[in-house]
């Protein structure tokens, strides 16, 4: 009978002290990407395909001698190449944990990328618009399992003014307060 409670006891002591598998479900929020989405300039509230959109880090596509080029196919570098589009998800890098400084991430976005690849008249071209992205990184904890997930803080995007912008206006959401946390809201709109 001693035994028993012996046994009882080391079973309800084990089954107290177990802890379900170090795993980070699939639906659990991790560092979340800006979410761009391309309003129509003159009826602000509708979405807008950008024709033939390509998007992409600038200075992520190089020659095989490391210069900056523009892509002529679908590679890691790009996030959308020459498709019709509303959306595009941006990711943003990430600074070291405990750095307080701001961080500054450019992006190629280009329209009408199949004039620049497949058309043979030099008088046609795509036109290239480069954004300025600035924010601060926070480090959030999730789970032992997860780790670490970060948030940006203190968002600014800017359009780089050249001869001929196609992007006539860019705003930050209201909803996101210059602050991401997570991909379930539109956090920038681009007017075109």
């Amino acid at each position: 009978m001693k035994n028993a409670k012996f046994l009882i006891l080391f079973i309800a002591i084990a089954l107290i002290n177990c802890e379900r598998d170090d795993i980070c479900a699939a639906t659990t929020q991790t560092t979340p990407r800006l979410i761009v989405e391309f309003y129509d300039a003159t009826d602000t509230d509708e979405l807008l395909n950008v024709s033939r959109i390509t998007v992409y880090g600038e200075g992520l596509v190089t020659d095989e001698d490391g210069n900056s080029i523009e892509p002529t196919e679908e590679s890691d570098a790009t996030l959308l190449f020459n498709e019709n589009a509303n959306s595009v998800e941006l990711p943003l890098i990430i600074d070291a944990e405990g750095v307080e400084t701001t961080i500054t991430t450019r992006y190629v976005i280009e329209k009408d990328t199949d004039l620049r690849i497949e058309d043979e008249d030099d008088t046609t071209n795509s036109n290239i618009d480069i954004i300025e992205i600035s924010y601060n990184t926070e480090f959030v904890y999730v789970s032992r399992a997860c780790g670490y997930k970060s948030n940006f803080n203190s968002l600014g995007v800017a359009r780089i003014t050249d001869a001929d912008n196609w992007i006539s206006n860019i705003e930050i959401e209201e909803t996101t307060q210059a602050s991401i946390e997570n991909e379930n809201t539109t956090h920038v709109r681009i007017y075109h």
